[in-house]
């Protein structure tokens, strides 16, 4: 496994501590979760969607909550009356329940989920603030004066 160090960079830099931790984040092991699989999407300029298959999940059984910058969006199955005996050949549906974490940067908010054919989709907009937003700042220019020449008298 690899480790970057990043604490030199504190020295140097302000402001920066939230994308060192993100990127320190990465490498951890805990991270490589693969259940359920995803798709982040960009919908346009400043929207995004992330889908995720949540296969034989149904609405009662999911949560999506954002705070902080996390998006957390949980799945917990009800338990199964064992009163019928089924006998399974195969079991390749996952019933186990699953929490998947996504990192929101600034300003970005969720905006609307939905649930069909077995896919959950989370709509986001990343609505930036007029403050933050550039702005043109016109140049002036000042009109050019022409140069006075010194007079000399002559006595």
């Amino acid at each position: 496994m690899r480790h970057v160090d990043f604490s030199p960079l504190y020295r140097s830099t302000v402001g920066f501590d939230r994308l060192f931790t993100m990127l320190d984040s990465l490498g951890q092991p805990d991270q490589a979760q693969s259940y359920p699989p995803y798709n982040i999407e960009r919908t346009g300029e400043n929207t995004y969607r992330i889908t995720m298959a949540v296969a034989g999940f149904d609405e009662t059984e999911l949560s999506i909550e954002a705070h902080a910058h996390v998006l957390t969006v949980k799945g917990e199955k009800a338990q199964e009356d064992q009163t019928e005996q089924t006998e399974f050949l195969y079991r390749g549906i996952a019933k186990r329940g699953f929490e998947r974490r996504f990192q929101l940067a600034d300003h970005v908010e969720v905006t609307n989920a939905s649930l069909k054919n077995g896919l959950l989709h989370i709509d986001l907009l990343r609505n930036i603030p007029e403050a933050m937003k550039p702005r043109r700042i016109a140049i002036a220019s000042e009109p050019v004066e022409t140069p006075k020449a010194i007079e000399a008298h002559v006595v």
